[in-house]
């Protein structure tokens, strides 16, 4: 019955991913949250719980891993610049231009990236082609996605992936002919994963990361809602993705970059933002990752809107400020980026996608449970031998700060008691691990407890 029941869901999700209309302002709404019932009603006494860590106080906690910091530094803004320019120089990459041509076309230009992944992999990436049928308006065309997997050395069989659409448009999205650069949308997110994909490739890691250059994008997310129900289908599990659209910036731009994800707060891919910007803070200080409390900007959408309705935490990330008057048009050149932003941008995700993959793996949901004292809450989980502690994050449900914290190292972990919170705040309860450095792996889903 359980098998049934997971298939019929399953075809659901991928019905959902496959509405929808092939408009410039499509919306799909975010997936629904639904909230984690509440812990049971009677109280625990804690004098009656054996083995029980009680305030565990713990050394290790989240902190610039030495190797991950280097490997920040090693992002080449030279190397971003030249792959901005060399997507812009394909003329166009609509989805619906040419195929058969070696300079020209979304073909060519699908081919470049899949013979740069390639090249950048180190001998570690494995690059294939995602086909699919894009039937738009009476008219069908076979579309390739490009997808490069580093895989992981550790037994967890999530994955985390960072999306960028590489096809380009004018005014018309069916203009197959016009000049469409799309030096910013998106040769800019696709120069990224690029990048990042060259400098992870130089180290082993222990989570797989998938990086996806999506087709089709301008219609109407085809490729990655392709992607995502194809996954979903074969069983993946995907602990998280990052979309990168629009972050080559401007001379005078701001130095942040915009993260977008649907409210409510405990909605997954929110917790998901929190992390992007809690790490981003722990090695970018001075460029800020800034929450936005919406599915993308109003009245446009992006590939991680296919993830958020297959059930799959996604964020968007975008530039602090747009110029709209430069975009889907034959103004959007590279000569109007700013490569030391888009350099940010291409760290910060980095540094995101190294903890997220060298560190620990997301523990499992705790069970959470009130003690028998006001403000008191008994925690059980099992402990990942690959975690040297963990961090216990107690959210104020209602707050987008992912404090207060509590450490626990690893001979603490398993079954602690943390006391003196506020008896009348409904926290939401997450646990990240660490390892001995204090690289810090994605959060498990949250529990809420209190009142």
């Amino acid at each position: 019955m359980q098998q049934i029941w997971r298939k019929g869901f399953l075809l659901i999700v991928v019905g959902v991913l496959w509405l929808g209309t092939a408009c410039s302002l499509l919306q799909p709404p975010p997936r629904p949250v639904i909230p984690t019932p509440p812990p049971t009603a009677r109280p625990i006494a804690l004098a009656e719980v054996r083995d029980l860590v009680v305030d565990p106080v713990s050394t290790l906690v989240p902190a610039v891993d030495p190797e991950i910091e280097a490997l920040m530094n090693a992002v080449s803004e030279q190397q971003l610049q030249g792959y901005v320019q060399t997507l812009e120089g394909f003329y166009t990459r609509n989805t619906f231009s040419v195929t058969d041509e070696t300079d020209r076309g979304i073909g060519a230009a699908r081919t470049w990236i899949f013979n740069e992944f390639v090249r950048v992999g180190n001998g570690r990436l494995q690059v294939q082609f995602d086909d699919f049928p894009l039937n738009f308006d009476g008219t069908v065309l076979q579309q390739q996605n490009v997808i490069a997997t580093l895989p992981g050395t550790g037994p967890h069989p999530g994955v985390v992936v960072f999306v960028a659409h590489y096809d380009s448009r004018t005014v018309d999205f069916n203009d197959a002919t016009g000049f469409a650069p799309g030096a910013n949308d998106n040769a800019s997110g696709v120069a990224a994963m690029l990048e990042i994909a060259r400098i992870l490739s130089s180290r082993t890691w222990n989570q797989t990361v998938v990086f996806v250059a999506f087709a089709a994008e301008e219609q109407g997310m085809f490729g990655s809602r392709h992607f995502v129900a194809n996954r979903l289908l074969q069983g993946w599990l995907v602990d998280a993705a990052l979309n990168n659209d629009i972050i080559g910036g401007h001379p005078g731009i701001p130095q942040s970059v915009r993260v977008f994800s649907p409210g409510p707060a405990t909605n997954p891919a929110r917790h998901l933002a929190r992390y992007v910007n809690y790490i981003g803070g722990l090695y970018l200080p001075t460029f800020p990752a800034t929450l936005e409390d919406a599915i993308d900007r109003e009245g446009r959408y992006g590939d991680h809107i296919s993830f958020i309705n297959g059930g799959i935490p996604a964020v968007r990330l975008t530039e602090s400020v747009e110029t709209p008057e430069f975009q889907h048009n034959g103004l959007d050149t590279s000569d109007r980026l700013d490569y030391s932003y888009l350099k940010k941008v291409t760290q910060l995700n980095l540094v995101v996608l190294a903890n997220a993959i060298g560190g620990p793996p997301p523990p499992p949901v705790p069970t959470v449970s009130p003690a028998d004292q006001p403000g008191a809450y008994v925690l059980n989980w099992t402990p990942d031998p690959l975690a040297a502690g963990y961090v216990i994050s107690f959210r104020p449900a209602e707050s987008e700060e992912l404090m207060p914290f509590r450490f626990v190292n690893s001979l603490q972990a398993g079954n602690v008691a943390i006391t003196g919170l506020d008896p009348a705040m409904t926290y939401a309860v997450s646990l990240a691990a660490l390892d001995e450095n204090g690289r810090m792996g994605l959060f498990s889903t949250e529990v809420l407890v209190g009142p």
